[in-house]
């Protein structure tokens, strides 16, 4: 059995910015201490919530650094590393172990996508090249590449392969890794709609986008299900439906961060080529803040 590196709500963290699109760290921080105190079990840090593709490499290992010295091991803090460049994977990976981080998050290659052979492949050299756990992210909606359960499987043997963030929002391709991988692999939720679903199925928990703006929810939504009130925590995840859809009516991660506008952060604005949401969707996120008790 591979021991998770959580169990329960890590949060997709944005990248707060100034209006100059430069990085804030200082809001950065603030935002890590505020998830820290209202209990999310782990920092994500540039995934792609965290706008990781419009970094640059630079900015990409500064966030990281500034993470694992803000966060100072009070949670595990997990480095968005993947790239569709094996080789450039591999450099963030091991300058994110060099900075102290205590995991790996590792999309799949995006749009040169490649076969389930070059992913098995691409995932074995960056394991191979690091000694930090592994988890791999699928979400054919944004890469066109689909991570199969055999695929994962043949991976999961691998010792530092730890677990996948599952978004393919396909329940029946998720069951079939946990029937294949069992406890060769960790499973997390990579959709806030389908937390419940993927822990019945023997998921550890969420990397989550609505952990930014509501995470002790998202904690004890998840903190429910691992104590057995299995009851309690689907009534939160019914609840939260409307938000998490609003989350994800634009390109994640648009709405999200004018949420966190809405509420006071200084998340600022997204890089190009994300832009603001248009009015609708503004009034939608809105009106799922307001009936959700965000906003009065």
């Amino acid at each position: 059995m591979k021991k998770p590196v959580f169990t329960g709500a890590a949060v997709a963290i944005v990248t707060p910015m100034h209006a100059d699109g430069s990085i804030n760290y200082e809001e950065l921080g603030r935002m890590i201490e505020d998830q820290i105190a209202h209990h999310t079990d782990a920092i994500v840090i540039c995934g792609t919530t965290g706008e990781s593709p419009a970094l640059d490499h630079g900015e990409h290992t500064e966030c990281v650094r500034y993470t694992v010295q803000k966060v100072a091991g009070r949670v595990p803090v997990i480095a968005g590393t993947g790239s569709n460049d094996t080789r450039y994977a591999i450099e963030l990976s091991r300058q994110a172990q060099q900075d102290g981080a205590d995991a790996l998050l590792l999309v799949t290659p995006y749009y040169n996508k490649t076969s389930q052979a070059g992913l098995i492949a691409h995932y074995t050299a960056i394991a191979q090249a690091v000694d930090l756990p592994c988890i791999l992210y699928n979400v054919p909606s944004r890469t066109g590449c689909n991570l199969l359960p055999a695929t994962l499987a043949e991976l999961a043997k691998l010792p530092n392969i730890n677990a996948v963030k599952e978004a393919s929002g396909n329940i029946a391709q998720v069951a079939e890794v946990a029937q294949r991988c069992g406890d060769a692999l960790n499973i997390y939720s990579g959709n806030d709609d389908q937390i419940v679903p993927l822990m019945a199925l023997g998921g550890k928990g969420v990397i989550s986008v609505l952990s930014n703006i509501a995470p002790q929810y998202t904690h004890d939504l998840c903190a429910k299900w691992l104590a057995g009130d299995t009851q309690g925590s689907l009534a939160m995840q019914l609840q939260a439906l409307p938000l998490c859809r609003a989350l994800f009516a634009d390109v994640n991660p648009i709405p999200v961060k004018w949420a966190m506008n809405l509420l006071g952060w200084q998340a600022g604005p997204c890089r190009l080529p994300l832009v603001d949401p248009s009015d609708a969707v503004k009034e939608k996120i809105k009106a799922a803040m307001q009936d959700f008790g965000l906003l009065k």
